[in-house]
């Protein structure tokens, strides 16, 4: 069986969901941020990224990690690559070709959007999206957006999903990554197709589930 390691509120979030699509059981073992603590090191403190035996699965101290059997993988996107191959079915790539642009789309979303829109979630959880530093930073961010997301976009419009035309892992890996950048209203109004594909991904009943677990976490 699949061990997660993770809370919902991190990017596990994106493999709980496609674990979710796969009806797959796994066992979660909760493992927080050891930033969101006041002392990660206490003899008192939850299982957190800075545990000892959290760092002996992690030596990088980061969530979420999975393990299947003797096998550790951390990294939420290949994680779920992984994931969706092992599983197989419509989620999974098909073939070579479609693994080759699983993997793409998943490290185009990491480096071309991923950074930006992380930069406006957090621009709006801390409280400076009003400031005029914040504001700065956040219009930036929705510049250098424009071109990657004109590039989904057009690629939306003549294929409707991101591989294989049906919905797949590389949807969730994008969608999640996407998601961070719905904290700024209207970002996404220039680009009806990624709207559009956006919306219809997070309707599924498997993200919605995911949702509400992790709005039932702590903040």
């Amino acid at each position: 069986m699949l061990t997660i390691y993770g809370v919902y509120r991190s990017r596990a979030a994106r493999n709980f969901w496609l674990l979710g699509e796969l009806g797959l059981e796994y066992e979660h073992v909760p493992v927080i941020q050891g930033y969101r603590l006041a002392d990660p090191g206490a003899a008192d403190a939850p299982f957190n990224t800075a545990s000892p035996g959290f760092l002996s699965i992690s030596p990088a101290g980061a969530v979420p990690v999975l393990r299947d059997g003797d096998f550790v993988l951390s990294e939420s996107l290949a994680m779920n690559l992984y994931i969706a191959r092992k599983a197989g079915g419509p989620l999974a790539p098909a073939d070579a070709r479609e693994t080759a642009l699983m993997e793409q789309w998943a490290l185009y979303g990491m480096t071309a959007i991923e950074p930006d829109t992380l930069a406006i979630l957090y621009a709006h959880a801390e409280g400076r999206a009003a400031t005029p530093e914040g504001a700065a930073a956040i219009a930036g961010a929705a510049d250098r957006l424009r071109r990657p997301l004109a590039v989904l976009n057009a690629h939306l419009r003549e294929h409707g999903q991101m591989v294989g035309a049906r919905f797949t892992v590389a949807d969730i890996n994008m969608a999640e990554i996407l998601r961070y950048g719905e904290a700024e209203p209207g970002l996404f109004g220039p680009w009806p197709e990624v709207r559009r594909w956006l919306s219809a991904c997070q309707a599924r009943p498997a993200f919605k589930a995911m949702w509400e677990r992790r709005l039932a976490e702590p903040a």
